[in-house]
């Protein structure tokens, strides 16, 4: 979560052989699809297209502040993938398909922020920070720094970051259109959802590739930043609000309640925390594939996972 300012290392850029061929036809693919299946949200969402009008105030103030965090949640790929394709280029050797795949990447996260935030507009107006100072931490994090930082694991990371956490925003995207009823809502998560589903099957097919070189301490290494991760942020409430413990999640809680009851794409935060249970066992199994294993996992109220 929020860190001191510090001197991060950077590698030194070392380009040649500046090799280009294709190395992974499986990234490459992703790449080629996001290429033609790319969605403009000004003209491909029906904006004026909802139903709204004649909500309850409550729920559409709840709905307001879900999509609200959710913008908030998104943006942190903005300086995040940028960082990460920036590494991929500064070391040598790394293979071409995850740089063109991380290019187009980050133009989607930007459509995932304009949607966003548009919804939440439509809902009754956007809101540009948490009521609570306390969640700040939570969400400033410092990923465009660790991808960039040359004592960080390039493998520990897009294990971390884009294999665990990219599959877990796909799992509860999924969830929110399925839960969804209300028209706009569903057009704007079905248009996210395939970007999604190619984040993280690019971090899970990156972690195959790279598997078979890893040595012992590698491994430990990158097991070792998964749990981190997972302790110190996804257990804060960082995408599921009922893992917090240190802030009072109450309010968030609450507003999931309205939002999935009003069918405005959501579930509450009991089903969101049972689906990332159910994604980190998932998961663990996944990496233990790998060669990874996975550390259990301790939460405040919820005990050993």
């Amino acid at each position: 979560m929020n860190a001191a300012a510090r001197i991060t290392p950077i590698p030194i850029e070392r380009r040649f052989p500046l090799n280009l061929h294709k190395a992974d036809r499986s990234i490459r693919d992703l790449y080629e699809t996001a290429k033609v299946s790319r969605w403009n949200p000004e003209t491909d969402v029906p904006w004026d297209r909802h139903a709204l009008a004649g909500l309850d105030r409550a729920a559409l103030d709840a709905a307001r502040r879900v999509w609200s965090r959710r913008a908030w949640v998104e943006y942190t790929g903005l300086t995040e993938t940028p960082a990460l394709l920036i590494r991929f280029c500064l070391e040598l050797n790394r293979e071409s398909d995850p740089k063109y795949f991380l290019s187009v990447r980050n133009t989607e996260e930007a459509w995932h922020v304009e949607s966003y935030h548009r919804y939440a507009e439509a809902c009754g107006g956007y809101v540009a920070a948490p009521a609570d100072p306390a969640w700040e931490p939570v969400f400033n994090q410092t990923l465009y720094r660790d991808a960039l930082d040359a004592d960080v694991s390039i493998d520990a990371y897009v294990a971390a970051h884009c294999a665990f956490v990219d599959g877990l925003e796909h799992e509860l995207v999924r969830a929110w259109l399925d839960a969804a009823r209300e028209p706009l809502a569903r057009a704007v998560l079905e248009r996210c959802l395939p970007d999604y589903e190619r984040h993280a099957a690019f971090g899970w097919l990156y972690a195959q590739r790279r598997a078979p070189g890893l040595n012992r301490a590698l491994q430990e290494r990158i097991a070792h930043t998964l749990a981190r991760r997972i302790e110190r942020v996804e257990c804060a409430g960082y995408h599921c609000v009922g893992l917090a413990t240190a802030i009072d999640a109450t309010p968030d809680v609450d507003d999931l309640a309205r939002v999935a009851a009003a069918g405005l794409g959501a579930i509450d935060a009991d089903a969101e925390v049972a689906l990332f249970r159910d994604w980190l066992a998932r998961s663990r199994e996944r990496f233990a594939e790998l060669g990874l294993v996975l550390p259990p996992i301790a939460h405040p109220r919820l005990g050993t996972l």
